[in-house]
């Protein structure tokens, strides 16, 4: 008498579809990874694109001025205004204040300026009580006795006005972050003294709270004003080839790795 054999698989069938489940998922989840990264970076870039034309608008309405990454008074008692609530006004959408894939928050306030991932050049800033000198300002300079005029540039399309940021949490009160902001005061100077080819601190780490840059080994133990720095979160590999959107001062917006930022003279930062 015949028997039908059962629809079942034998140890060694199951064996060769783990094994060819386990090899499609080694091919495929770096690729959803990639694909996952670059769609954040496109995002970024969106958003950048619109927090340009913001700024853009903002120039229109004030006679050219850009408005101050932060506006201090003669008072040091009454807190900095920082420059998303000077923007406010010109933006339909928050969101573009946090970079994609971060966990940032937009800072309106000075309490709150941790917390952002989408930072503004702190050589815009104004501060009647500041002592920096144009084409000679020191590491820490957070701004000028006079607000920032488009026409003090000599080349718009090379200054580097916004780029990602390294944010504290949000409600953080008390880390070294300063996302609403970076300063390119703080970083490296060219090599031939020339100081407006000098540059921020720029990594594909969050050199606030991650040691490991051979450029900025101690970075960690800086004060807050020392770090400020741009942070190339998409596609970070602790190689410098993450990228971060940076938005320039006449409007446009280009995506750079860390590496191709880290050049002298390749983006104008320190244009005061």
């Amino acid at each position: 008498m015949n028997r039908q054999r059962k629809g079942a698989f034998t140890l060694i069938e199951l064996l060769v579809v783990i094994a060819i489940i386990a090899i499609l998922a080694a091919i495929l989840f770096p690729v959803f990874a990639r694909t996952k990264e670059s769609a954040k970076k496109t995002v970024s870039i969106s958003q950048m694109r619109q927090l340009a034309a913001a700024v853009m608008m903002y120039g229109g309405d004030y006679d050219d001025y850009f408005p101050p990454a932060s506006m201090r008074t003669t008072d040091p008692l009454v807190d900095p205004v920082v420059w998303p609530a000077l923007t406010d006004p010109y933006i339909k959408n928050k969101d573009i204040l946090v970079a994609a894939g971060s966990d940032g928050t937009p800072s309106y306030t000075w309490a709150t300026r941790r917390t952002q991932s989408v930072g503004y050049s702190d050589a815009t800033g104004y501060d009647p009580n500041s002592t920096a000198v144009p084409g000679a300002a020191p590491p820490g300079t957070e701004g000028f006795t006079s607000v920032t005029n488009f026409s003090i540039l000599e080349e718009t399309a090379r200054t580097g006005l916004f780029a990602v940021t390294p944010n504290g949490p949000k409600g953080d009160t008390t880390s070294k972050h300063r996302g609403y902001v970076f300063n390119p005061y703080n970083g490296l100077n060219s090599p031939d003294g020339d100081y407006y080819k000098g540059l921020p601190m720029i990594s594909d780490r969050d050199l606030v709270s991650e040691a490991g840059d051979p450029r900025y080994p101690n970075s960690p133990s800086l004060a807050p004003g020392a770090l400020k720095p741009i942070y190339c979160r998409y596609f970070k590999g602790n190689d410098n080839t993450g990228t971060t959107p940076v938005i320039f001062a006449d409007g446009h917006t280009k995506s750079y790795s860390s590496n191709s930022l880290n050049v002298f003279g390749a983006v104008i930062w320190r244009f005061r």
